[in-house]
């Protein structure tokens, strides 16, 4: 049976991976590719890379929390979370990504150092739920994979789970707890991989892991897969 620090340290290594993509991406962005819109709507490319930087930030004091007990929030208040990311946005291009690859080292390097014992200790999400400290890294991962193709750099999520075989699976699991009760029951099957959402499922959708986190995720209608695929509530 796997640990919890051994899941960690795996998903360590996925997230190492795309932190490694992510720069390969954004290299030798210019002002007019950084203001260029995104697939998110209403979104820069700018806005992506500052959330994904503050994101890395907020994590990493989620860590603190688990490894050190001292509550430590993700971000001082969802206020501050959303002025902090339309100021990262206005950063000139060369401060905006020196930011986004130091807060990425930040965290990789607070997660290299947290001792076995701290990975299934507790911290709250910022919607107050209890996580511990390797939900804290299927955390990042899902954020660097979600939004390394929301940049709209030519990565679909089809490209960007492949980077990542086995762990494909704990990016939809995240997904799929994240909107927890808002899911209806179903199996979800793709690529060699099965989730089960809710209890007794008796229909399942099918697809590519890519398309499936892309309904998750509220960035498609789920067209793309087979099956009857059932409305579920937009993604907040």
């Amino acid at each position: 049976m796997t640990t919890a620090s051994e899941k960690a340290h795996a998903l360590l290594g996925g997230i190492r991976k795309l932190d490694d993509e992510w720069a390969r991406a954004i290299g030798g962005l210019g002002e007019p590719e950084l203001r260029a819109p995104s697939a998110l709507p209403g979104w820069s490319r700018a806005h992506v890379l500052a959330h994904v930087a503050r994101n890395a930030d907020g994590l990493r004091n989620l860590l603190t929390w688990a490894n050190t007990g001292v509550e430590t929030p993700m971000y001082a208040s969802p206020e501050a979370r959303d002025r902090d990311i339309e100021a990262g946005a206005q950063r000139a291009a060369g401060e905006l990504l020196a930011d986004f690859v130091a807060s990425a080292g930040r965290f990789e390097q607070y997660a290299a150092a947290m001792p076995d014992e701290a990975w299934v200790r507790e911290a709250r999400n910022r919607q107050g739920a209890p996580v511990t400290g390797a939900v804290v890294a299927r955390m990042r991962l899902s954020e660097l994979a979600i939004h390394l193709a929301d940049l709209d750099r030519g990565y679909d999520l089809d490209r960007v789970l492949g980077l990542l075989g086995p762990l494909t699976e704990d990016v939809v699991q995240h997904a799929i707890t994240s909107r927890g009760a808002h899911l209806p029951a179903l199996r979800l099957a793709a690529d060699g991989f099965e989730w089960t959402m809710g209890a007794a499922p008796k229909s399942t959708v099918r697809g590519s892991a890519g398309a499936l986190l892309a309904w998750l995720s509220g960035r498609s209608d789920g067209a793309a897969l087979d099956g009857a695929v059932p409305r579920i509530p937009a993604w907040t």
